[in-house]
């Protein structure tokens, strides 16, 4: 296969990872030149890596052992220091390793509406915020909520909450109160922070009533802060952003705490049930962070790193982290089309944003509208461009190449809030191939599972990993035996960790997602994941987009797709589509069900929700609709399924 992009001889070279591993050939024996060398190494010696990666972040060795227990999963780990046990480490320390006039934050928002904070500022922000959150009487393991936008006054909060060693948890104010509710209720804050009001897609959107129901809702919470907050409109219990923070300007302090010691709380979606609430450790995630932006993308200080998210998932978390190696961090709250489709190239432009994030859906819509960047914005600095969230099409990777950024670097990655980073990302010293990722992360032992356990070359099975790495959940709340945390990971491989992810490797050494594993499609026996139907269903002019979902008929597995269409669905339509698919892959993949949505149902992160589409198909109930962005559509779905259900499928000829 040819390849879509190569780095120059001199970009090589020059590139963080390239450096690093010519650092490591002074001490250790790292065969050959390519990455999947280095990587191979960097397994095979997982504690030199790690501490190598330490060294590279912090500039400090680590205090003694690098890996305590290097057992999958480490027991009683909630109780114990597993990775860099005896090294102290403060996560806000580490972001705030810069202090000068540099830009550290550009936000902006839906309206146009800029601001900048330098690091000397966003440091003297972050003592002010948490000489207030101490006198709240915020200490270790207190939780700190933010029910907030992608705002300045979010990371502020959280660095403060995390100098302290508290733990900081947040959700975007597009929730419902439910869904704050299940989440928050949960872990019981002391403080909670959330905002008045936030504008997305035209309109301004009220958020006190919410905030107001959640404050006198959530058990043991102290105090209520209202980013930004006009204190005489404030309800009772509540006060401003500006009135909470320390007057004084005090330089925070920055207490050492164990490197395993926690620091965020993430959800899973909950579209099945109570989001589970997974607890990251400090150092685990400032370190996987540290390879991830340092060696696998190669920001520095003079990038200006942007990824379209919420605070609510974890690609704000990894953003954030950008500012470990002081780069400026580019926070938009907004919609990414409004006014216009060209809304994030226009952000791109006025900032000269050098590593580009966003998802394939994003990509996706761009390429139907016809929507071209290159030659019309300045975007000459732009050097990469990260896709996450789905599996990244081959054509799309063209679209993308030709149609946005020629010459930059297209880097699909896969990991998950699980693990608050990536299994499988780029790098900058291999080439880029279309519709694959470049391979796995250092210091990740990454494998596909046939399922009983036998490792696959070239075939679709499950992702897994073999070893322990820093940034694996230090457990999940309120499971203080570990049970579910074994059972969500470890109950299917003993001893090794199973993502859910279907996965098949590639001859170029890299990766391809097939879509999740507990909705792998399997009619008459033949196994597939659904990101093969959508190659092919998104391809087709007339389609804007799909979801597709399995059911069981008569103990039989088959294929429901609903689609988003231009016009209406008719008998010409759905043959288009069956014959399309039918051509283009097997029999087996042919839906028994195909009907039209309005929308298809998303998360708030904008992930399609498979599984709850279907449980509505084998009539089981979806819990926590507030999960989803559009919980509607599943109502769309639902009544679909009740008045035309599934029938017998088409012949296989």
């Amino acid at each position: 296969m040819t390849p879509l992009w190569s780095p120059t001889d001199r970009q090589r070279r020059e590139s963080h990872l390239y450096r690093f591993r010519e650092r490591l050939r002074a001490a250790h024996d790292i065969a050959g030149d390519s990455f999947a060398e280095l990587h191979h190494w960097s397994v095979s010696r997982l504690e030199e890596f790690w501490e190598a990666a330490w060294l590279d972040a912090t500039g400090r060795t680590p205090s003694g052992l690098v890996l305590a227990d290097p057992s999958m999963p480490p027991a009683d780990r909630l109780g114990r220091e597993v990775w860099f046990p005896g090294t102290g480490f403060n996560f806000a320390r580490q972001l705030l390793r810069h202090r000068d006039d540099q830009a550290a934050i550009i936000e902006e928002n839906e309206l146009g509406q800029c601001r900048t904070v330098t690091f000397r500022e966003l440091h003297a922000l972050t003592g002010r915020c948490q000489a207030a959150l101490r006198r709240a009487g915020v200490g270790p393991g207190d939780r700190v909520a933010g029910y907030l936008p992608n705002v300045v006054e979010t990371v502020v909060a959280m660095l403060a909450t995390t100098s302290l060693g508290a733990v900081w948890s947040a959700t975007s104010p597009d929730f419902g109160f439910q869904g704050v509710f299940d989440r928050f209720s949960q872990i019981h804050p002391k403080v909670l922070l959330s905002c008045d009001d936030y504008f997305y897609n035209g309109k301004l959107h009220d958020c006190m009533e919410k905030a107001r129901r959640l404050a006198d809702s959530l058990p043991g919470l102290e105090r209520w802060v209202v980013v930004p907050g006009e204190e005489p409109c404030l309800p009772g219990g509540a006060v401003s952003w500006e009135s909470f923070l320390d007057p004084e300007g005090a330089e925070p302090a920055f207490a050492d705490f164990p490197f395993d010691h926690p620091v965020y709380i993430l959800y899973t979606s909950g579209t099945t049930g109570l989001p589970k609430c997974i607890v990251h450790g400090a150092g685990g995630t400032a370190l996987k962070h540290h390879v991830e932006h340092k060696l696998h993308t190669d920001v520095d200080r003079d990038d200006t790193v942007f990824f379209f998210t919420t605070c609510g998932w974890m690609m704000w978390h990894w953003l954030v982290s950008g500012l470990a190696q002081g780069a400026t961090v580019v926070l938009y709250d907004g919609s990414p089309a409004h006014p216009r489709e060209d809304r994030l190239f226009r952000l791109a432009e006025d900032h000269g944003i050098t590593v580009f994030g966003a998802s394939p859906k994003l990509f996706a819509t761009l390429e139907k509208a016809g929507f071209r960047a290159a030659g019309k914005y300045r975007l000459a600095g732009m050097r990469t461009l990260l896709s996450t969230g789905a599996p990244l099409e081959a054509s799309q990777f063209h679209y993308v190449h030709e149609a946005i950024k020629p010459g930059a670097q297209l880097c699909s990655i896969s990991g998950g809030t699980d693990i608050i980073g990536c299994f499988v990302l780029g790098n900058p010293i291999s080439p880029v191939y279309p519709g694959q990722i470049q391979g796995p992360a250092l210091g990740v032992d990454v494998a596909v599972f046939d399922p009983d356990g036998r490792p696959l070359v070239g075939e679709e099975g499950e992702l897994v990993c073999r070893k322990p790495f820093p940034s694996m959940p230090l457990g999940f709340w309120n499971d203080p035996d570990d049970a579910r945390y074994r059972d969500t990971y470890f109950a299917t491989y003993p001893g090794v960790w199973r993502h859910g992810d279907y996965m098949a490797n590639t001859p170029e050494q890299g990766f391809v997602i097939h879509g999740r594993s507990d909705t792998t499609l399997n009619p008459a026996g033949i196994r597939f994941g659904t990101a093969e139907i959508y190659r092919i269903v998104d391809r087709l002019p007339f389609v804007q987009d799909s979801i597709v979902a399995g059911y069981t008929h008569e103990g039989e597995t088959r294929v429901a797709l609903f689609l988003v269409l231009d016009g209406t669905l008719d008998s010409e339509t759905a043959a288009a589509v069956r014959s399309a698919i039918r051509a283009q892959a097997t029999p087996r993949h042919v839906p028994t069900m195909v009907e039209q949505i309005s929308q298809v149902p998303v998360t708030r992160n904008g992930k399609k929700v498979e599984k709850a589409v279907s449980a509505i198909l084998n009539r089981e109930p979806v819990r926590n609709r507030e999960a989803l962005a559009n919980p509607e559509t599943l109502d769309e779905i639902e009544a679909l399924v009740q008045a035309d259900a599934p029938v017998a499928p088409l012949p296989l000829r």
